[in-house]
């Protein structure tokens, strides 16, 4: 890479004449603190401070700087050699492309206005400095209350990381693009991961290089959004820019010499007509595995290949809109991404009964393949219906999962077995009609909005089978027994293709379900300094019934530069299709040895012979509190949180076939264990989020930002609810272990300290992160304890010209590891998936293009 970055320093730089300053402010002459200053087609950008101040130097004669900000119309001004341009930005109420804030309907509200917690994260800004190339890893590093994890030796959850916002589960956050909803992934996690039990939707299908923002509101939504709100909502917000080239060329490797990442991206949009637009964005993303096995030697080794898995992902996306005339607009925004990934699942030993030596003298580490096929498409008619703004629109989203395994046999077939099977797998499909109503009253009180709408969602999850020979027993012929025909294991070897066994026909399945929704929201400012807003919902849903919720929050401004704000509200989650249905036999290890475990479909005469009920909705209560505070260069907020969630759903542990009460209908289905999806747990979540930030320039081109985020949360667990028929086996019906999981979605403390230091082309941007104690139960039933660590990321951006930018960093430049462990841990590793990683120190280099 040193004699690349060498070669792009000799770039000549294009001639620079002239620097500028100036202030921003609103139509009422306040100063916008973090206001977006970027010089079009170029790398050169900065924001206002917290006086409204910026400042840009060595621009070309022609420069063109572009002022954005949230909830206000962008503006483009030439710089004709000016040396002080001062801005005022107009609030974005009455614009076709009205911005989307989550948290408010009320286009007249900027999001330091609103009564809840959302941060604004510009992705654009924030991966100048980051070498996190995915979206789930990216958000980690910038936003404390959000969780992401890697996972090794958890089948599809190798491929698709769980991400949760304030400890809760994957599920329990509800993610949308451009404002509407989001499909979630096929994916069930099942294994000792963040959450276990939960579906969620991927991030990572959607790259950094197409977004312009992403908005997360920390604070209970399901009155305004809808099901999968209980934790919060994450908002992507497409990029929209017209007549400008970016690009990024990404790489990057690991202090041990794997892990390599690759990544090439191209965005670029033009106008349609005068106000329209086509924005779109290409990127391919290749990241080879890592292997962190533990030394045979000291441990008694269950694995020779332990780490992050490999994959290839390409995606498209589109984003479009189109007046019609100054009243009414089409719009349309699309995604499609296909991954290609394989993980390594746990070693098979030579001298295995589920290893043939003639095939594998040495044994074999089976590999987990996935094709993962994820699009999404929505198109909506936005107008004005006399004062009112219409937003009819339509959205499409399916997510398709298909295993493969590879080096891997059925050992039943002895050495007529192939080393290759289609394993299966899932699909869920999702599609949302809605219709939307807002209007701003500026004669009622203060100022009011008033807005309602409803939603008609239908979605269909499907199991497919694979190839026989990825789950069928060839040993087992029907003999003669006592003059009855029986079936008899006449090899006792294992069935199906070893690391996954392939999904059977009796899996199969394609269920349907409907829901419509509708709700009603109100914003009133009762003065200029005090608001109140309320929200009610109804949804009604065709396999369990209907839900109403509602919401209160209110924010009082104290002062000029301090205010409170608080909110209240109930919510729910419906269960997920793959919760209800999700069905499979597969290999589980227990202390380094294969068992044979099913999970039973909600529904199913097993399930149901337990006494398990049929799934309900989960049901809580959220409640905040918190202050918005700014003196001078330093801003402040901070926000407490209540969340109480009755009836989640979990997956059980395994129940043995020789328990008393289910071990002899475990045995007539051929398996090891059982385990069920059930609403056994309520729980309860305290904590509060802190961010801090300071501002300041001094000279003529130092800018320096300093900033402290910090979650602090705790996670228990007041209730653990068994059948009749179970009762008193609490400890596998949820036990300690499972309990572990649980409490280990998120630490209970997790905080980022950041530097960002800006000198004319130069930028430096110094992070320390920690990670606070984690304490899991491994398989011998002794605690895992890891303890709190601290990495640190540094990362030193150049601006070569004024279309080329380069950015050299490392990730956890001290190369930290998580506490070691034994290989009794959940993934037979060294560690299990917690946040920080197993990775170690990561290197990269960036360069950037713009035109």
């Amino acid at each position: 890479m040193l004699p690349f970055f060498f070669l792009l320093l000799s770039i000549t730089c294009l001639a620079q004449t002239s620097s500028v300053r100036g202030r921003v402010s609103n139509e009422a002459g306040e100063a916008l603190t973090g206001v977006s200053i970027s010089v079009r087609g170029t790398t050169t950008g900065t924001t206002s401070d917290s006086n409204g101040n910026y400042q840009l130097s060595n621009l070309p004669a022609d420069a063109v700087l572009v002022f954005s900000y949230i909830g206000y119309s962008a503006q483009e001004i030439r710089l004709d050699g000016r040396s002080q341009l001062n801005v005022v930005m107009r609030e974005a109420a009455r614009s076709l492309q009205d911005v989307v804030v989550v948290g408010s309907r009320s286009h007249n509200r900027s999001v330091t206005e609103t009564p809840v917690a959302i941060d604004i994260i510009p992705i654009r800004e924030i991966a100048l400095t980051s070498g996190q190339l995915d979206v789930n890893q990216l958000l980690q590093l910038v936003a404390p209350s959000f969780n992401a994890n890697r996972q090794s030796g958890s089948d599809g959850s190798d491929h698709v990381d769980p991400a949760t916002i304030r400890g809760l589960g994957p599920d329990q956050t509800l993610v949308l693009v451009n404002g509407k909803r989001r499909h979630q992934s096929a994916l069930i996690n099942i294994f000792g991961t963040r959450g276990r039990g939960n579906t969620g939707t991927d991030l990572n299908t959607i790259p950094a290089a197409a977004i312009e923002r992403i908005e997360i509101l920390r604070d209970g939504a399901a009155a305004q959004y809808g099901s999968d709100a209980i934790a919060g909502v994450i908002n992507i917000v497409l990029k929209s820019s017209v007549e400008e080239f970016t690009s990024s060329v990404n790489t990057g490797i690991t202090k041990e010499g794997d892990g390599e990442q690759y990544q090439v991206n191209g965005n670029y949009g033009f106008r349609i007509a005068e106000k329209g637009f086509a924005n779109l964005t290409l990127d391919y993303l290749k990241r080879e595995k890592t292997n962190r096995p533990a030394d045979p030697a000291v441990y008694d080794i269950y694995r020779r290949q332990f780490g992050d898995a490999s994959s290839d992902n390409f995606t498209g996306i589109y984003n479009a809109e189109i007046p019609v005339n100054e009243q009414a607009s089409f719009y349309t925004f699309g995604t499609f991404n296909f991954r290609d990934t394989d993980a390594f699942a746990w070693t098979r030993d030579a001298d295995s009964e589920r290893n043939i030596p003639a095939i594998y003298p040495n044994g074999f580490d089976p590999h987990i393949q996935s094709r993962i096929l994820d699009r999404s498409f929505s198109t909506g008619f936005k107008s004005k219906l006399r004062e009112w703004d219409l937003d009819l629109n339509n959205t499409f989203g399916a997510n398709r999962f298909h295993y493969f395994v590879d080096g891997t046999l059925n050992a039943s077939l002895l050495e007529q077995s192939p080393t290759r099977f289609d394993a299966g797998g899932f699909e869920l499909i999702q599609n949302t009609t809605g219709l939307h109503l807002t209007r701003y009253f500026k004669d009622i009180l203060a100022g009011s909005n008033f807005a309602f709408g409803t939603e008609y969602r239908i979605e269909n999850y499907e199991i497919f089978a694979g190839e026989e020979g990825s789950y069928r027993n060839y040993g087992i012929i029907d003999t003669v027994i006592n003059g009855r025909v029986r079936q008899v294991d006449v090899l006792g070897r294992a069935a199906g293709s070893q690391g996954f066994p392939g999904f059977r026909p009796e899996n199969e399945l394609s269920e349907y379900r409907t829901n419509i929704g509708a709700y009603a929201d109100a914003e009133f400012d009762i003065t200029s300094a005090f608001m109140v807003a309320a929200a009610a919902r109804f949804e009604n849903y065709s396999d369990f019934g209907g839900t109403l919720n509602g919401k209160l929050a209110s924010r009082l401004e104290l002062t000029d530069n301090f205010a409170i704000r608080g909110s209240v509200s109930t919510g729910f989650r419906a269960p997920s299709l793959a919760q209800i249905y999700f069905n499979t036999t597969f290999t589980d290890f227990v202390s380094g040895q294969p068992v044979d475990k099913v999970i039973s479909r909600n529904n199913s005469p097993l399930t149901r012979r337990l006494g398990i009920p049929a799934l309900k909705h989960e049901r809580s209560v959220n409640g905040s509190l918190g202050f918005t505070g700014s003196f001078r260069s330093f801003t402040a907020t901070v926000d407490g949180y209540y969340v109480r969630i009755r009836d989640r759903i979990v997956l059980t542990g395994a129940f043995e076939d020789t328990d008393p009460d289910i071990g002899e209908d475990l045995q007539a289905l051929g398996v090891g264990a059982g385990q069920f999806f059930t609403n056994a747990v309520d729980t309860r979540t305290l904590g509060v989020d802190v961010i801090l930030n300071y501002a300041t320039t001094f000279g003529a081109d130092n800018i320096l930002n300093v900033s402290f985020a910090g979650n602090f949360n705790d996670l228990e667990i007041q209730n653990i609810a068994t059948t009749p028929r179970l009762a008193g086996k609490e400890d596998t019906y949820f036990g300690l272990r499972e309990q572990r999981f649980l409490l280990a979605s998120a630490p209970p403390s997790r905080m980022n300290l950041i530097f960002d230091y800006r000198l004319r082309d130069w930028n430096l941007n110094l992070k320390f992160n920690r990670f606070g104690e984690i304490v899991l139960i491994d398989w011998l039933g002794e605690e895992d304890v890891y303890k709190p660590k601290v990495t640190t990321d540094l990362a030193i951006a150049k601006k070569l010209s004024e279309n080329f930018g380069i950015t050299l960093g490392a990730v956890n430049l001290f190369d930290v590891y998580p506490t070691k462990q034994d290989t009794e841990t959940e993934s037979g590793g060294l560690w299990d998936p917690v946040q920080m990683g197993i990775g170690g120190a990561f290197y990269y280099a960036r360069l950037r293009f713009n035109f």
